[in-house]
Order: structure tokens, then sequence, then C-alpha cells
């Protein structure tokens, strides 16, 4: 019976990145030949090949390589395993100072290698692991949004890409699902199964919840979708605020991990019905398709209603208004005129007022048609337009910005984002993911 050389995947893939990496720039015949030594061994141990055969090509091939011989004596069966001439002294420093490469070396490689593999950076070596740990967390710790794309298979799997506009990196996830994706909220993919249930899933560390949605009178179905997560203050309890499809009647349904259980709050036909919400001042607000602006109470079932003056456009009901927070503003931004700029509103809380922005100043709103929208302070920090309006369309082949300023009310430009899609395979446009911004409820700010 055959055994796996392996533990793992991970185990496995962490040790063919090692090699590469310590091959790619000056010898990839060796990197090519040790994967000839793999492909014989087919992953397994079996007897075609003698153990002392495979030895000795492992032992020639890494002449000179310690660490990657010690990292396969870890990974291999005892029968395999290599044995070290014994070094001592100023010999055993020589080695180690060969074997430990540069962080500014490691940081080179690091920035070429694909997204997931960045979880097996930390499986090489001790040296690999540290650095791993400081870069990884000033990763995650990036502010700049990042445009998220969907390919499907021809059976029915989808695949999932992150593009840095900044430097036109692409960032392939390699993680399977067949859920359909609904929108990214506080570093979260938020997506509906196909079993009633949503799925929760961050690609940033692979922390993933599900929850079970059949007590939904309205089930979530459609491309309208809209859903947000947040968190309680300093506690990893969390709610999910969804609007299962904003051309039905079904409700805003709020799901609380504390009690496990889902609330669908009401309105009347004077305030209208809820088609968005965001967090500001660690409250949920909502807006209904008559602009009439409300605060959520976690402890109970009830929207409080907010007595705002100059409403806009009050006697036009809109399924696309999108409330927004940036700089401690709570903005209101409205998109019924799809193939013109939106009107932005700002809700002066001082007057109780909503007041109509002639200019964004040093914010720019990103705009996915029907799907996200979100609002970046200083966004020349990651190379984009401040006053200006990003929009993308989900029907486009090509991966497409167009770029409006604000002041001249004019389309300024295209930016045209890499793609990493097979032949005859088109990308299909899905949102900007804003991992930085996360959404922090406080219990105790509504009774």
């Amino acid at each position: 019976m055959k055994r796996k050389i392996f533990q793992s995947c991970d185990d496995a893939l962490s040790y063919v990145k090692a090699v590469e990496v310590a091959f790619q720039y000056n010898n990839r015949k060796k990197y090519d030949e040790f994967l000839k030594i793999l492909k014989d061994l087919n992953l397994r141990i079996g007897r075609r090949i003698s153990i002392r055969c495979v030895k000795a090509k492992v032992k020639r091939l890494f002449k000179g390589n310690s660490d990657l011989i010690l990292l396969f004596n870890n990974l291999f069966p005892t029968e395999y395993q290599i044995t070290l001439p014994q070094r001592t002294g100023k010999k055993v420093k020589k080695v180690k100072e060969y074997c430990e490469l540069p962080w500014d070396v490691l940081d080179i490689i690091s920035k070429r290698l694909d997204f997931d593999d960045l979880f097996s950076f930390a499986g090489v070596c001790k040296n690999w692991r540290a650095f791993h740990k400081i870069y990884w967390r000033n990763f995650l710790t990036s502010q700049e949004p990042l445009l998220l794309t969907s390919y499907r298979a021809t059976n029915g799997e989808k695949s999932y890409t992150l593009t840095r506009n900044s430097d036109q990196k692409v960032y392939c996830l390699k993680m399977k699902c067949y859920a359909s994706y609904v929108t990214s909220s506080s570093g979260y993919f938020i997506m509906v199964g196909y079993n009633n249930s949503f799925l929760l899933i961050n690609p940033f560390t692979r922390i993933s919840k599900v929850i079970n949605v059949s007590t939904f009178e309205v089930k979530p179905t459609g491309l309208f979708n809209r859903a947000m997560l947040a968190f309680g203050k300093c506690s990893e309890e969390f709610v999910l605020v969804v609007l299962c499809n904003i051309f039905a009647s079904g409700g805003l349904n709020v799901y609380q991990s504390r009690n496990c259980g889902w609330v669908t709050y009401s309105t009347t036909e004077n305030q209208g019905k809820v088609v968005n919400f965001v967090v500001f001042h660690n409250k949920i607000y909502v807006i209904t398709n008559k602009a009439n602006l409300g605060v959520i109470n976690l402890n109970s079932a009830n929207i409080t209603f907010l007595k705002l003056k100059n409403t806009p456009n009050a006697t036009i009901p809109s399924l696309f208004y999108w409330l927004l927070c940036c700089d401690d503003q709570l903005l209101l931004v409205d998109f019924r005129h799809e193939k013109t700029l939106p009107n932005v509103y700002k809700i002066d809380f001082s007057t109780m007022n909503y007041v109509k922005l002639e200019t964004l100043g040093d914010i720019a709103i990103f705009y996915v048609k029907r799907r996200n929208c979100y609002a970046l302070s200083n966004p020349n920090k990651w190379g984009y337009e401040r006053n200006s309006l990003y929009v993308m369309s989900p029907s486009s082949s090509n991966i497409e910005c167009s770029v409006h300023s604000w002041d001249d009310k004019e389309l300024q430009k295209y930016i045209t984002l890499p793609t990493s899609a097979s032949p005859g395979r088109f990308p299909s446009m899905l949102g900007w993911c804003f991992r930085h911004l996360r959404y922090e409820v406080d219990y105790s700010l509504v009774e």
C-alpha cells in the first residue's frame, strides 16, 4: 500500500515554493530537475525508484544548500532522510549566513508571490517566518481599495482575484467556492450559499462563518442583495444586516451572533422601504427609498426615524440611494440617474438638514452599478484622484473603470486593470474591497 510523502498539500506547496525561490534566479535547471524527481515519485513512496537513488539525487541537487536538505528531512519519511556532515565553528556560521536570505531579498520575493502563496511563505524556515509576520501585518493594514473580480469555470466553480491599482498587482485567490457573491464588508466576503445560508469568508485571514437563513420570509435570491457585516465594539460578536431583494417587500433582516437569531425590521408605507445602510459613530443608520433616515435599535425590532429638512427628491422614490461614511461625515449619494453624476448630500446633524455638496473635496467615490459604493479620503495616497467618481460596470467584458471629475462634471479617463482570465473566459467584475473599513457597533448607544 502506498503512503503519501507529504502530510498535507500545504507542506508540499511550501517546500516546492522554497526550492523554486532558491533556484529560479540562478539555476532554473536544478528546479526543473527537482520537479522531475517529484513527478517520478508521483508524490508517493513506491518501489519503482530505490530510496538510495532518490537520496543521492536530492543530495547532489541541494549540495551547499543545507536548509533545503533539512526541510527535506522534516517532510519526508525517516528512510528518505539525508545525513548532513557535521560542521563546527566558523563553518556553521558560514552555512547559516548563506542559508538565511536578507530581509530586503525576502521583500522582493514576497512581492512576486501569488496571494495564496503568501500563506505558505512562513513555512519555509525560521527566518522567513519572522519576516512574514511583519510583512503580513503591513499587508493587511493597507488601506488601498482592491478590485474584486470573479471568473466562472465550466463546472460552475468560481475563482476570484484582487487587483491593486497602484502597481497593477493581481492576487489570485485559490479558495474554492460555489456560493454567489453579494458584497464585501469589514474585510469579509458576504456570499449566499445554495442551502439557505450566508457564508462570511475573510480571504485575508481564512476565517469563515456560516449563518442559516431558513427562517427568512424572503429568500436571498437575485443580484440585488445588499448586506453589511459589523462587529460589536471591543468584541468579536457580530451583526449581519441583509436586504434579500431591494425589489421585494421582505423588510430588513438583522442577525446577531450574541443570540444566534434573526430579526425582521418593518417600516410603514409613509416611511418607505429600506434600501441601504451604514455604520456611523457606532450606530447603524438606514435610508429608505423616500430618503427617510433612521437608526436601528439592536435591542429591539425598532427603527427610529429622524426628522430632517430639505429631504432630496422626497416625492420621487429611489432604489439607488447609498449611505456612506467618510472623514467623520455621513453622506447620501443618489444614483437614480446612472448616466449622469449623482447628487451627494451631507447630513448635518447640528441643523438636522440635508446639505447638497458642490464638491467632494479630498474624497473619491467608488461605485459598482447597483452593487456597492464606498468613499475614500486622501485617495491620492493610492494613486486615485481626489474630488472624483470611479464607476465600474459589471456587464463589461473588460475590466475598465471610468473616472469622472466632480468640478467639470465630465468623463476624464478610463483605467484598464489587468486580469488573469484564461482564453475564452471573461471576467465578471464584482466590486471594490475596502479591507481596512471595519464597522463596529455599540449596543448601548441606541435604546
